[in-house]
């Protein structure tokens, strides 16, 4: 049977980011695919950046406005309004926006988790 999310979970984040988690272990803990796939909307301010992590799991990112970067080891992406990231577990990534700021849509393979993030310390 469908069922309808009404409303997504907001996220708090430090850094003035927003996430609005409308599949995933937190919004959706009881369902079958809660584990296995997370959908969050996501708006950050311009000049956002976090801390590199590398996670356990695959991360789809839909640029809807503005421009996400994601600097990897071998270099550096530009993700524009319009274009899709693939990033693999595993890989060791930051993400951060350009000037403008950024609007968009992050989808885990797996759900992403505070667990598997891996996220490092700043400092």
């Amino acid at each position: 049977m469908p069922e309808l999310v009404q409303t997504p979970t907001r996220i708090p984040v430090p850094g003035g980011k927003l996430i609005e988690e409308h599949v995933g272990q937190v919004t959706t803990p009881g369902a079958n695919l809660q584990a296995s796939v997370s959908v969050a909307h996501m708006k950050a301010p311009a000049g956002w950046s976090e801390p590199y992590q590398t996670p356990t799991f695959d991360e789809i990112t839909l640029v809807l406005a503005g421009q996400v970067i994601v600097d990897h080891e071998g270099g550096r992406l530009e993700v524009e309004a319009g274009q899709t990231v693939i990033t693999r577990g595993g890989e060791r990534i930051r993400y951060s926006c350009g000037a403008e700021g950024a609007e968009y849509v992050a989808v885990c393979v797996p759900a992403f988790s505070a667990e598997t993030v891996h996220r490092e310390e700043i400092g």
